[in-house]
């Protein structure tokens, strides 16, 4: 970064300065050495420290920017990573949340996790019972069988939420259950 700053403030002085040159050449018609119309030293001490400052100001200028327009994305990415991918503890002990892929909830014993409709389970460690207050329970994608209220889930089964206030009840310490699709754990 520092590199390129060098970079663009020679280039920014020697541009000035060929500015300034053509224009006391063409201001002045002829100009001898007795009689310069610029002096080194006004380059060097006054005109030089000028356009460097500018430069300065300008650099300073786009930085902050950038900047901002990077906080800015950072902010909206991690917003959206939030809602694809991560569970939003409440405070209170609950947890719910939206996702498009796989996910792991892990669950303590006898906390409950209900899915809205399409929401798709998959029990891997621990053990856990079907939670329905009617048929069908959840329909295992595995077999093409349907579990009803109080049937133990099977280790490894992709499970299908089909209707809604349906979910798992863990009946087992450190349960964990990778679920994708709405759902929230209580």
């Amino acid at each position: 970064m520092k590199k390129n700053n060098m970079l663009t403030r020679l280039v920014t002085l020697l541009l000035a300065a060929f500015t300034v040159l053509t224009v006391t050449v063409m201001a002045a018609g002829v100009g001898s050495s007795d009689d310069p119309l610029v002096t080194l030293s006004y380059l060097n001490e006054t005109f030089l420290p000028q356009v460097l400052r500018a430069v300065d100001e300008k650099i300073t200028e786009r930085n902050t920017q950038l900047a901002g327009a990077l906080s800015d994305q950072i902010r909206t990415d991690a917003a959206a990573f939030e809602r694809k991918y991560g569970a939003v503890s409440g405070g209170t002990g609950e947890m719910s949340g939206t996702v498009d892929s796989f996910v792991v909830v892990t669950l303590a014993k006898d906390q409950t996790l209900c899915g809205d409709v399409g929401c798709e389970l998959l029990l891997r460690t621990g053990s856990a019972v079907c939670v329905a207050n009617s048929s069908p329970g959840l329909i295992d994608e595995t077999t093409a069988g349907t579990i009803y209220n109080g049937d133990a889930l099977a280790k490894n089964h992709l499970y299908m939420i089909t209707v809604t206030e349906r979910g798992v009840r863990a009946t087992a310490d450190s349960t964990k259950i990778l679920v994708r699709g709405t759902y929230a754990v209580q």
